[in-house]
């Protein structure tokens, strides 16, 4: 059986990127008309059939959700999933879980493959590779053909959907001040690059924190750990070059490897060194010791994500639809890991 033409084997055959293909397939000016010529001749002499979405959600209705997350071990992204589950189960829709893998061709891929009738709209947290290319013409392509998207937790503000988020500038400005209320006073925070939009959020909550108080920033003060696959060496370094009281990390493996760090070090937690980190998951509750966090309520994010996405799905069409971004409260969880 010959294999079926796809995005991604267009990309491999033809040696371009799956965003070229896309992008060609479209006719969009960012490509040149020599490659799209070549990529759409390519494409019509082995017969590859595009996405129709619009027919397909004009045809059927599946009752199926896709959730498309960077990763499956974030005890964050699993708590959404079992949110999402839980409501689109409640009114009769099945999901579909697909991983970017922070990849962002592969976010282009699983779009494609979910797009072609496999589902009726999407839940969707973007790849760290989106975020840093910013480019989301495979976002624009489902919305303006009519297929809905929720987006939650990392989310592109240039998208017309409805959004799922929490006030990340709040929470970490409330966590700084959490510390400085512990009486720290030299802080540091362990954050994303900025294209990550909740890593840049927190960062200027941290910031704000810290100059209502009257404190200057030190921007050596502030990691920003770009290979998250490989950090623990990145986090170590960094704190042997300084000492701090107190620590926000923006999720808990920065915050359980800072305080395995320490410890190595001859650090007592908390007592030499407060930490607080965000998303209260299983790391958090058993590490050694406990870590205080802020919990981002995962599951309460899936389930009203989910209810967005079927309110859109079964309310009649309007031509000029309005969009809403839902901001879910974060709590405090106090544990070991502050005194």
């Amino acid at each position: 059986m010959a294999q079926k033409l796809t995005l991604k084997k267009i990309a491999q055959d033809l040696q371009v990127s799956i965003s070229t293909v896309s992008k060609a397939l479209r006719d969009s000016h960012e490509i040149s008309v020599e490659t799209r010529e070549k990529i759409k001749g390519y494409a019509k002499k082995y017969n590859y059939k595009p996405n129709n979405i619009a027919l397909s959600l004009k045809n059927q209705k599946t009752k199926k959700i896709g959730i498309i997350i960077p990763e499956i071990v974030h005890h964050f992204f699993a708590t959404v999933i079992s949110g999402v589950e839980r409501v689109a189960n409640e009114k009769g829709y099945q999901v579909i879980i697909c991983l970017s893998g922070e990849s962002f061709d592969k976010e282009v891929v699983n779009m494609d493959m979910l797009a072609n009738g496999s589902i009726d709209g999407f839940i969707m947290s973007l790849s760290k590779e989106t975020m840093e290319k910013q480019d989301f013409h495979h976002l624009r392509e489902v919305v303006n053909q009519g297929m809905p998207i929720v987006m939650f937790d990392r989310v592109a503000d240039d998208i017309s959907c409805d959004k799922v988020i929490i006030d990340d500038v709040d929470a970490a400005n409330k966590a700084t001040e959490f510390l400085l209320r512990k009486n720290c006073k030299k802080l540091a925070l362990l954050t994303t690059p900025d294209y990550v939009n909740v890593g840049r959020l927190r960062t200027q909550g941290f910031k704000e924190a810290l100059m209502k108080r009257g404190f200057e920033i030190d921007e050596k003060a502030i990691l920003k750990v770009e290979d998250i696959d490989h950090c623990a060496q990145q986090i170590e370094e960094f704190l042997q070059q300084n000492t701090y009281d107190g620590i926000l990390a923006v999720n808990e493996l920065f915050a359980v490897t800072a305080s395995k760090a320490l410890q190595r070090g001859g650090k007592s937690i908390p007592s030499d060194v407060a930490i607080v980190a965000f998303t209260d998951g299983m790391l958090s509750k058993y590490a050694s010791p406990t870590l205080t966090t802020i919990g981002q309520n995962g599951e309460e994010m899936g389930g009203l994500a989910a209810a967005k996405l079927i309110e859109k799905l079964e309310a009649d069409h309007q031509e000029n639809e309005s969009y809403e971004t839902v901001i879910v409260k974060t709590t405090l969880v106090e544990r070991e890991s502050t005194p």
